[in-house]
């Protein structure tokens, strides 16, 4: 009777304690629920910014930004020249692993037949030849498929760099690819131990390996590329067997990254001649020529040195080359040689096997030479009483040949002659300016050295900036010289219109030359203040109106 009555004091659950804890759990599941429906909110707003980030994120002026984007700051650029860093080994084998992270191996770029053309002056226009040349029997015969050109710099809008059919891709297609490149760099972790996931290759480097895969997806089966800067260690050599390869004409120039002498600029340029395929020079300085047949022999590559082609001269008129000089015809004779060698390949059939250099060049190669169209190269505009005179060199020696040409065409020619200069702020400008007025005063011709000039050089002189601008303001992706090239407009006759940015127009026989080793030989404002103590300019002025009035007036 005692244990059953044995008491545990444990109280029954009282019924609003329950109810508290019940209600507890409730809120906090519905806290719970509300936080998960929340987040998958978050989720979905997330995925649809992403998704019209990318559907935003493709149109032309997009890729132009983002190309911007990989442009190396000059500051950058000055403070691995001071510090020693040039381009090497590590250079190719990076490019190496963009390709391979974009999908594309050596193999893949072999179905391009890819010629290959190095060279201090006329490689641009040896590369347009060969590319007018091809264009000329894909239109006759079919082949080539599709023709491709890769050259460097633009002249107006970056889209010319990568051509296909002679013309440059259009801005929806440069938009597609660009991405898609972008996207892929992005994306894959291939050769990892080439190149850190996630990074992209700088300005000129990304364009050439955009152009690799726009060839690539568009069909093309012939194309010709143009190195950027030497050979060697060029974003364009990562090609192991090209269809051939050539080098033009050798010089000075890019000093810091080639070397201070020809003969080691030639070694650099040698670099794009590779084993298995032919090779083609033209006459050089001795140095120069001696680099390039000693490592053509330690390739073990053939390399056949070109003098002017005769069957240029050959049959009821000679062919018309332009500009009709020496240097020119030299050109055009490597392009002979490199899209013979294409041809033999693709059709063996529609270019005999030896080179018979007694018979007349063919319908197609003689179209395609006089044909040819290479913006802003010797070309020559006539606009009523104005011819525009247009060209564009980055060494002294080719600055002045351009003004043998230009001294040339004016032969005969009366009214007074303009220069309108533009030069990205290097201490060369006093070079190049010093030797082309005075081979324009001096009058020599390009072929002849005759003094047709009569004396005379420039009776004014236009500098320019680098900055463009459409109607509505400043246009990102219109224009971007290279660092290392001038650009400029001869005037002959009487009328000049100037062009629509900020620029300085005054009498070139006022012009104090060595204030230009500044960091911005265009800035108005920096070359008045340089000539407030030397000169008095009272016509010099902002307005673009007033310059051109001023101009015209004087011209009359």
């Amino acid at each position: 009777m005692a244990a059953s009555a044995r008491s545990y004091n444990v109280s029954p659950p009282r019924p609003h304690i329950t109810k508290r804890k019940k209600k507890k759990k409730e809120r906090e599941k519905g806290k719970e629920k509300r936080r998960k429906k929340g987040r998958k909110k978050e989720e979905k707003r997330e995925e649809k910014r992403k998704r019209k980030e990318e559907k935003t994120l493709t149109t032309p002026q997009d890729a132009i930004d983002a190309l911007n984007s990989l442009q190396t700051p000059f500051a950058l650029i000055e403070a691995r020249r001071k510090a020693g860093i040039r381009p090497d080994a590590n250079s190719v084998r990076e490019m190496r692993g963009y390709l391979a992270r974009i999908g594309y191996g050596s193999a893949d770029l072999d179905r391009l037949n890819i010629v290959h053309v190095a060279g201090t002056k006329g490689k641009g226009s040896t590369c347009a030849f060969v590319d007018s040349i091809l264009s000329r029997y894909q239109a006759a015969h079919g082949v080539p498929a599709r023709v491709g050109l890769f050259t460097s710099p633009h002249l107006i809008a970056v889209r010319e760099r990568i051509r296909i059919g002679s013309r440059p891709i259009s801005e929806d297609l440069f938009a597609r690819y660009f991405f898609q490149v972008w996207d892929r760099l992005e994306s894959s972790d291939a050769a990892a131990d080439l190149v850190e996931p996630g990074t992209k290759p700088i300005y000129a480097r990304y364009l050439t390996l955009l152009s690799y895969h726009v060839f690539l997806s568009e069909g093309v089966d012939a194309a010709v590329y143009e190195t950027g800067i030497g050979g060697e260690y060029d974003a364009t050599n990562v090609v192991d067997r090209p269809v051939a390869a050539a080098i033009s004409t050798l010089g000075i120039d890019h000093v810091y990254v080639l070397g201070d002498t020809v003969d080691k600029i030639a070694w650099h340029k040698a670099g794009i001649m590779k084993p298995g395929s032919p090779a083609f020079t033209i006459e050089q300085v001795p140095a120069a020529a001696e680099v390039l047949r000693s490592r053509a022999a330690e390739k073990g590559v053939h390399l056949e040195t070109l003098d002017i082609d005769p069957r240029l001269s050959l049959g009821p008129t000679p062919v018309k080359i332009r500009p009709d000089a020496a240097f020119q015809k030299k050109n055009a004779s490597l392009a002979i040689a490199l899209a013979e060698t294409v041809l033999r390949k693709l059709a063996p059939t529609l270019v005999p096997e030896a080179r018979d250099l007694s018979a007349p060049l063919p319908k197609e190669f003689v179209e395609g030479l006089e044909r040819v169209v290479w913006r802003g190269r010797c070309e020559v505009k006539e606009e009523e009483r104005v011819a525009w005179h247009i060209d564009g060199a980055h060494t002294v020696d080719s600055l002045k040949m351009a003004a043998r040409w230009f001294v040339g065409e004016c032969s005969g020619k009366k009214g007074p002659k303009v220069l309108v200069f533009n030069q990205q702020g290097r201490t060369e400008a006093v070079d190049f300016l010093d030797g082309l007025c005075n081979t324009v005063k001096k009058g020599s011709s390009a072929e002849e050295g005759s003094d047709v000039g009569g004396g005379k050089g420039f009776e004014h002189v236009i500098f320019c900036t680098n900055v463009t601008y459409a109607e509505t303001g400043y246009k990102r992706g219109i224009l971007l010289l290279t660092p290392f090239y001038s650009f400029f407009l001869f005037f002959h006759h009487s009328t000049l219109f100037l062009l629509p940015t900020p620029s300085l127009a005054i009498p070139i026989s006022h012009i104090p030359f060595p204030i230009f080793p500044i960091p911005n030989p265009h800035s108005l404002n920096t070359l008045l203040k340089g000539h407030e103590n030397n000169h008095s300019h009272p016509h010099t002025t902002h307005n673009t109106q007033s310059q051109s009035s001023m101009v015209t007036n004087r011209l009359k």
